[in-house]
């Protein structure tokens, strides 16, 4: 795109490697604003398509390129927050957002193709404490212009001035919208840092299940724990939240017991130590926990595949690595106790 033109073809367009190189940080934003990647995508690309449809005067008028399209990016994603809105109200049992592995697991499991760099813009998708999913599903509950104020400010730092031109409303109005949002974050008392221990608890939780040892998952467990699932109405799963820690550990043994086979893997899921399971090689599902106490207060299961397609990726890597951890014992089949 920096070469110089070939004969008998039109010069590159005028910066526009560094029209490209904003699609990072919009993946970023649209993750974020929107809970799924595959809507982030077409928020992005529909910013892209509206840009490319300019003529190049009109193009060349505006100052900075990488500000107009985060200004459309997240006009579209206010949009496609308000039909979402109506959408998930007919949606079949809990909506989670979508679950998005580790950078680094990520490339890995594309290594194979010879590939240095993914071309999928999941692995853009930078995994802090703004996209773990205690604070991905208490974005849920606010109102869609609360959450990209919000978003714009508190975690990507616009200014309220500029939030208010891509929101539509005033900067005051803005700064409200942006202290509910944050009145609703403390009221959940989502977690915003990492839980000192969480790995060791999941990967006792993970051991506990695979045994079916139902005192063991109890201990584990908050008594007042939920477990969420989401399977979309695509895969059969409960489609109202599990409640209280003995409840929670019978479900989970009646899955054993169902799905003999089902492999299950310590895992990065948006920037916690998660779980995925395995059937025949393939990912069924994908469960995040929160902390609280030093036990699990909730857990959040992903089963609608829609929403695993950025996990096939890693599939054949997974694979490679639970045989190999089998022959040394360090991973087990549930259902092999």
């Amino acid at each position: 795109m920096g070469t110089p033109s070939e004969p008998g073809h039109e010069p590159a367009e005028p910066g526009l490697s560094l029209i490209v190189g904003e699609r990072r940080q919009l993946i970023n934003l649209a993750y974020r604003l929107l809970g799924s990647l595959a809507e982030a995508e077409d928020a992005v690309q529909e910013a892209y398509t509206r840009w490319y449809a300019m003529s190049r005067q009109q193009q060349e008028a505006i100052e900075s390129p990488g500000a107009w399209l985060t200004t459309v990016a997240s006009r579209i994603c206010l949009d496609m927050l308000g039909s979402a809105r109506a959408r998930r109200e007919r949606y079949v049992g809990a909506w989670i957002p979508e679950p998005l592995p580790d950078r680094t697991e990520w490339f890995s499991g594309r290594a194979g193709g010879g590939r240095a760099e993914s071309a999928d813009p999941v692995d853009r998708v930078t995994l802090d404490e703004s996209v773990n999913m205690a604070f991905l599903v208490v974005l849920e509950s606010m109102t869609p212009a609360e959450r990209v104020a919000f978003i714009l400010h508190d975690v990507f730092r616009y200014p309220f001035a500029e939030v208010a031109e891509i929101v539509g409303r005033t900067p005051a109005a803005c700064r409200q919208l942006a202290s509910s949002a944050r009145r609703r974050v403390r009221a959940a008392q989502a977690p915003v840092r990492p839980t000192a221990g969480q790995a060791g608890l999941v990967r006792h939780f993970k051991e506990a299940w695979e045994a079916r040892d139902i005192d063991a998952l109890v201990g584990l467990l908050d008594s007042d724990a939920t477990m969420t699932a989401d399977g979309g109405g695509l895969v059969g799963t409960v489609l109202r939240p599990v409640e209280g820690s003995e409840r929670i550990a019978q479900y989970l043994i009646h899955i054993a017991d169902k799905a003999p086979g089902l492999k299950l893997l310590e895992r990065t899921v948006n920037g916690r130590p998660g779980l995925v399971a395995q059937h025949a090689g393939v990912t069924v599902t994908v469960a995040a926990f929160s902390l609280s106490g030093g036990r699990i207060a909730r857990i959040w299961a992903v089963r609608n595949p829609e929403k695993l397609r950025p996990w096939a990726e890693t599939e054949t890597e997974t694979e490679t690595e639970t045989e190999t951890g089998n022959e040394t014992g360090n991973e087990t089949e549930t259902g092999q106790g």
